[in-house]
């Protein structure tokens, strides 16, 4: 599987997968082989009085929950930067993404998915992802843009 044969194939198709315009169909089936069996995902934000939430899910929980926003709106979602760090068969990649209503629209949010993959001898898995957006007070630090 090609997606999965590289690190850069995987992260770009991670991101194709999930970007279209409205009511555009999503692949799922491709986006699940990305992810290893029992990998998490896990959405951050910020709660009443800034407290901060975490909201825990299995790949076909974020399918459930994405799909009704995609079906909708518009959502492209494109890398504009990448930091990664590796050793052995593990690696963890800072991928700051800016999300727009169109490929080449403005944005109207960034932010960055921290990724950790597993390479198994033969494909590379994602096994975990989390994620949180910028917002006032919590600005992109300047490493992690290009």
């Amino acid at each position: 599987m090609p997606d999965t044969q590289s690190l850069e194939n995987l992260l770009t198709a991670m991101y194709e997968c999930i970007s279209g315009p409205a009511g555009a169909p999503r692949d799922w089936n491709r986006m699940r082989s990305f992810y290893y069996p029992g990998a998490v995902l896990m959405r951050t934000s910020v709660a009443e009085h800034d407290s901060p939430e975490a909201s825990f899910m299995t790949v076909d929980d974020f399918i459930e929950s994405a799909e009704p926003y995609f079906h909708t709106y518009p959502f492209f979602e494109i890398e504009i930067n990448r930091t990664v760090e590796a050793f052995g068969n593990i690696t963890h990649v800072m991928s700051t993404y800016e999300s727009r209503k169109s490929p080449n629209g403005k944005p109207f949010a960034r932010g960055i998915n921290s990724i950790q993959l597993y390479h198994d001898g033969s494909r590379w898995w994602i096994v975990s992802m989390i994620w949180d957006i910028e917002r006032e007070g919590n600005q992109i630090p300047q490493r992690y843009l290009p």
